[in-house]
């Protein structure tokens, strides 16, 4: 299956201060001390992550089988969730049937992962999912994260997920590598005010749209969105990014570049990605 993830109802106003601070922290430094960037498992992001995953399903158990070779097991026999589980990467997870939805309860996570755009967690986490089938080849997916000494309430992110037919996973090792280059990461994503450059209201305005290609192998979509004279970047639905103009066409400020491609009138038919491992050029849709 190739999740793609939509904003979630996260508010502001819902995450502690210390969280809040972290993320910003984490944004800032480009998310260099990224778990997954370390090669570490994605413990309770696992769901929320891209990239192909195999379902196996027997009366007892329901087993996720994921391209970096990690596994998540979903206890379907009737047991209670644990109590209080010894805290581990991937947590410990009971699931039962509602109707024709799969509803999964998890926690037992250990609180050195990340979830989604960089937000912590901490090992009083409580996970639930809620898969549903909406027809042959797709799936709904519904994701609260519940912790109460990150989050003022609960919080839920939507997902879909599509039928991979005909196409085998293929491994996707990160620590076969010795050195993942880490030590040339360098810079802040702050650094992008100081090269900044002045550009016309009306000028940025006609980059806004939503564009759509391949990255690497996976399908990737860039919202961009024009407010308060900054154009900021949502890709596969995630949080809002500012990125700071650099040029009149070339961006950046979240650790990626992008380039607008323009045509005869200045209206952007495409927009560059540029990623350490490439360029990738993305078509406007609307």
């Amino acid at each position: 299956m190739a999740p793609s993830v939509d904003p979630g109802d996260l508010q502001p106003a819902d995450v502690q201060p210390w969280a809040q601070a972290l993320v910003q922290q984490r944004a800032e430094n480009f998310g260099i001390d990224n778990p997954r960037y370390k090669c570490l498992p994605s413990g309770p992001s696992y769901s929320t992550g891209q990239g192909f995953k195999r379902i196996l399903q027997t009366p007892a158990m329901i087993v996720i089988l994921q391209e970096d070779l990690t596994y998540r097991q979903i206890h379907m026999d009737g047991r209670a969730l644990e109590t209080d589980p010894n805290p581990t990467w991937m947590g410990y997870s009971v699931g039962r049937w509602d109707g024709d939805t799969l509803v999964v309860e998890s926690n037992g996570y250990n609180d050195r992962t990340w979830l989604i755009g960089g937000y912590p967690h901490t090992e009083g986490l409580r996970m639930t999912e809620r898969f549903r089938r909406t027809d042959f080849g797709h799936l709904d997916i519904a994701v609260t994260f519940d912790d109460p000494k990150a989050y003022n309430k609960a919080w839920t992110l939507r997902l879909s997920a599509r039928l991979a037919a005909d196409t085998e996973m293929m491994e996707s090792v990160c620590n076969e590598r010795p050195d993942n280059g880490q030590e040339h990461w360098i810079g802040k994503a702050s650094d992008a005010q100081k090269t900044a450059v002045k550009v016309a209201p009306e000028l940025l305005a006609k980059y806004v749209g939503v564009y759509k290609g391949i990255y690497l192998r996976n399908a990737r979509t860039v919202e961009v969105t024009f407010s308060d004279g900054a154009l900021s970047v949502s890709v596969n639905g995630g949080p809002k990014q500012p990125i700071v103009p650099q040029s009149e066409t070339k961006f950046s400020g979240t650790g990626l570049s992008y380039q607008f491609i323009r045509d005869d009138h200045g209206i952007a038919t495409h927009v560059v990605e540029g990623h350490v491992s490439g360029d990738y050029k993305y078509e406007r849709q609307k």
